[in-house]
């Protein structure tokens, strides 16, 4: 299947559909022209057609085998590498992100796939768990009981707008969904529709290749809220992955929880991932710690979901010379380019409101000479102090961007108490030496409270796809910090464990049957073997 040229259609049970809603036209993030073709906002009646179609796909979905639904994600990826330079350029256009970048994007997406198709392989991600029957025990018998994790039905998904192929329609919110046996019914973001068209047509053909039931994917249009409204309320919809804002993600938490049966959504939103830098690591290296951060910072012009947006250290050794470092590599910045213009009206609003807060001054900005991007901004760097920071929550909350809060203490019980104040983030990253770690215990307990990942003497930008990683922090970070939006632990969010009791052999599934058909780690009677 070609995934070029567009015809700005949504995809409902495989099928190739027009809009029925208000239409728009897609736009060049440098320049604003209009971009062909001409899509359309799904109808209400269409999200419900392709909830439908993921209902009926539903239980054969989930009952291809492990190897299959494997098969099925690499042909995926084979048919996202197959799409080539012509999604790339699309892409381009839509985010004004860089071919490079845009590459190796597309390659983290190819990754993700085949970590869940690895996944799926090995098997033991159900966590099987079989305590079998004590008939000899009294008073009465023990039943046996046989517990595995199952896929809990369709999942609607949210696709970002700073990572239009990681995190959008074949991301890993939806990567992760169908290698559990979810069908997805995918909301395409608005800034880059036809990009989530090419991607679509990918992941259709890829049905059509493997012979998936094709209601298991579906991609609607919709520039209207109504459009993602229609879907989190629909009765047929069962979970819901969301990456945006932190007013989008709790709008749809509370359309999730006031639905008449509550469904969990799983959103990553807003976060400044601060940075402290300990005395001890601030009088030995403190320029070098500074030009990292601000690198960290104006990556990819700040539109990392870890970027670090607040940076804090204290009065002492290495302070002055830390804080002109910091504020000359702000200066020798370059004018970058937000993804889309409503980012680029956010970032002005944001940085605007936080530079008239009292004590808030403006200590660098980037030199560079404005780009003819339309979407271009300057970095700024601003710089206050602790007790602002107390003062006024604005100065803790996100400005998505190229933005950092420069925040200098006059003592460690400042430190401390700007850490206490701060709500739920993804990362929070310490500067220290041996000896900073052992004397700050106060302030890393207190950190760990707050993020879902602490960094050490690092940058919080870079997500490494593993097992061990955590994505998600305490509210507004995430809605549900137990849970990853990145790994192979990130398909917990899709299912659920259901127990079977005193079920005859022939009606359990391969993963709990005597004698372990599908050769699975489990947990036999307390005990974790392959038996």
């Amino acid at each position: 299947m070609t995934v070029l040229p567009l015809g700005g259609a949504c995809w409902i049970d495989g099928i190739e559909v027009d809009g029925q809603g208000a239409r728009f036209a897609a736009a060049a993030a440098r320049t604003g022209e209009p971009l062909g073709p001409e899509f359309a906002d799904a109808s209400v009646a269409q999200v419900g057609a392709a909830v439908a179609a993921a209902g009926v796909a539903e239980i054969p979905f989930a009952g291809l085998s492990a190897q299959r639904r494997a098969a099925f994600l690499r042909a995926i990826a084979h048919e996202l590498v197959a799409a080539g330079d012509e999604l790339l350029e699309r892409a381009e256009l839509e985010t004004a992100l860089p071919r490079a970048r845009l590459v190796a994007e597309r390659g983290r997406t190819v990754l993700q796939l085949e970590l869940f198709a690895a996944l799926l392989e090995d098997g033991s991600w159900v966590d099987a768990r079989l305590d079998r029957a004590d008939e000899a025990r009294h008073p009465q018998r023990r039943p046996d009981l046989r517990t595995m994790l199952v896929p809990m039905g369709a999942v609607a998904v949210f696709g970002s707008s700073n990572f239009p192929f990681a995190y959008s329609v074949a991301g890993g919110d939806t990567a992760s969904a169908l290698a559990v046996g979810c069908p997805v019914v995918v909301k395409a973001h608005p800034m880059h529709p036809g990009t989530s068209e090419g991607v679509a047509r990918a992941i259709v053909a890829a049905m059509h290749t493997c012979k998936v039931p094709l209601g298991a994917f579906g991609m609607v249009h919709g520039r209207s809220h109504a459009v993602g409204q229609a879907l989190v309320e629909h009765s047929g919809i069962a979970a819901v992955g969301f990456t945006g804002s932190v007013a989008g993600g709790a709008a749809l938490c509370r359309l999730a929880n006031a639905r008449p049966v509550p469904i969990p959504l799983f959103a990553e939103m807003g976060s400044m991932n601060p940075v402290f830098v300990l005395p001890g690591a601030l009088h030995e290296r403190g320029p070098a710690i500074a030009s990292m951060v601000a690198a960290s910072a104006l990556l990819a012009c700040g539109q990392f979901c870890t970027s670090p947006g607040m940076v804090l250290w204290c009065d002492g050794p290495g302070a002055d010379a830390f804080g002109a470092e910091l504020a000359a590599a702000f200066g020798r910045g370059s004018n970058g380019t937000m993804v889309h213009p409503d980012l680029h009206s956010s970032f002005a609003r944001a940085s605007a409101e936080v530079q008239s807060l009292h004590g808030v001054t403006v200590s660098a900005k980037s030199a560079a000479a404005p780009t003819d991007s339309a979407t271009a901004v300057a970095a700024v760097l601003l710089q206050t102090n602790a007790a602002a920071v107390l003062q006024h929550a604005r100065l803790r909350q996100e400005i998505y961007g190229p933005a950092t809060v420069a925040v200098r203490c006059r003592s460690r019980a400042e430190m401390l108490a700007v850490a206490a104040s701060l709500h739920g983030h993804l990362t929070a990253t310490v500067h220290g030496t041996d000896a900073d770690f052992d004397q700050h215990e106060a302030l890393l307990a207190t950190l760990r409270r707050r993020v879902g990942r602490l960094v050490h003497n690092g940058v919080p930008t870079g997500v490494e796809v593993t097992t061990a990683m955590q994505h998600g922090g305490p509210w507004p970070a995430s809605s549900d910090s137990r849970f990853t939006a990145v790994g192979p632990r990130s398909v917990l969010r899709w299912v659920r464990p259901h127990c079977w009791q005193d079920a005859p052999m022939a009606t359990l599934p391969p993963e709990l049957r005597d004698g372990n058909p599908a050769g699975l780690l489990r947990t036999v009677d307390g005990v974790l073997a392959r038996h």
